[in-house]
């Protein structure tokens, strides 16, 4: 590849935006192609971030303009066809989540994408936002210790009334799984990027919003290896303490037999020793910028330095496999009122 990733996007969608804009600050990526079904859509997009292209179609965008990388940034019932394309044609491909409609859809896209030998990512950006990261070097760093309990009580308050979403992602109205294949699995994500894979998932979901027809609350309780315990404590409809409940989601609480770290709706992060009452703040960089902490710029940036540097990649189809397995158990524990035992091995590959 020659020192510029020549990029092409597809959606002009709520969320899409921050896609765009991302990828116009990064140095060596040129925007080359916008593609949606409307048109005009394309056209004010490619006028806004200075796009030369602007298509109906896909598959004659890729065509014609061939480039490197297609990012998808558009609803789950348009990916497998997209990705289909993009393998046809032999061009890398980042994937908005959900990661298709069910797992079988993205068993398909994964195996589309190996036979077809092009790399496939998964926009999977909470692990991204800033907080996550420094808490991750925490963590890391042992100053917790045995780390026994986690809590994340999700409460971004945008759930109620009968307008609930529609002015940014209206669909989610229509979506038969929501609280959990929307919203939740980025929870999923961030656990399993904190501790590895869990070994069983216990939830209870509920409809609070009478409008929507997927659920909108619920507990799921996971257990991971050395005694350590999660919990997913979710409800759309209800908020948090901050400026912005859409910032961080959310609060967390990660507990160690040397201390606690707590996450707050501002994105500031403490901890306390145990045995202390003191709680002393961590101060680290971060832009409290676009959505989540800037965390798309900072997941395209992890993925252009691939192209550029040759460093791992995160979240490729075939890890995020794992997500939709340990989302899929939740949803069957749900139904069945029970414990679900999983069985995830540590791998480079998951084979569909």
């Amino acid at each position: 590849m020659n020192n510029v990733l020549r990029v092409a996007c597809s959606g002009t969608g709520y969320f899409s935006k921050f896609h765009y804009e991302a990828w116009s600050r990064l140095d060596n990526v040129e925007l080359i192609g916008v593609c949606n079904r409307d048109i005009e859509k394309a056209k004010s997009f490619a006028e806004t971030y200075k796009i030369e292209h602007y298509y109906q179609n896909l598959e004659l965008m890729l065509l014609e303009l061939k480039p490197d990388f297609l990012d998808i940034i558009t609803p789950p019932v348009t990916h497998l066809d997209a990705v289909t394309i993009a393998a046809k044609l032999g061009i890398d491909v980042c994937c908005q989540k959900p990661f298709g409609e069910n797992l079988e859809q993205a068993q398909q896209m994964v195996k589309m994408a190996k036979n077809a030998g092009i790399k496939l990512v998964i926009h999977e950006n909470f692990r991204f936002m800033p907080w996550i990261r420094k808490a991750k070097e925490e963590l890391d760093s042992g100053v917790l210790g045995e780390v026994l309990n986690v809590q994340f009580n999700l409460r971004p308050g945008d759930g109620q009334g009968n307008d609930a979403y529609l002015a940014r992602q209206a669909y989610f109205q229509d979506m038969p799984k929501f609280l959990i294949h929307e919203t939740g699995i980025h929870i999923v994500d961030v656990f399993r990027y904190f501790f590895g894979e869990p070994y069983s998932v216990y939830a209870q979901l509920r409809r609070c919003n009478p409008v929507i027809k997927g659920e909108d609350a619920g507990t799921v309780i996971f257990q991971f290896a050395e005694n350590l315990q999660a919990i997913l404590d979710g409800n759309r409809l209800l908020d948090h303490n901050s400026s912005n409940t859409r910032r961080t989601m959310g609060e967390c609480q990660v507990e160690g037999t040397q201390g606690t770290l707590n996450i707050d709706g501002e994105g500031r992060m403490w901890l306390r020793k145990i045995g202390e009452q003191i709680n002393n703040e961590i101060h680290y960089d971060w832009q409290d910028k676009n959505f989540g902490g800037d965390c798309v710029y900072q997941t395209i940036k992890h993925i252009v330095q691939h192209y550029h540097q040759d460093t791992p990649l995160e979240n490729q189809g075939f890890e995020y496999l794992h997500n939709i397995l340990v989302e899929q158990a939740i949803y069957r524990s749900n139904e069945q009122r029970m414990c679900i035992d999983l069985d995830l091995q540590p791998s480079t590959e998951v084979t569909p």
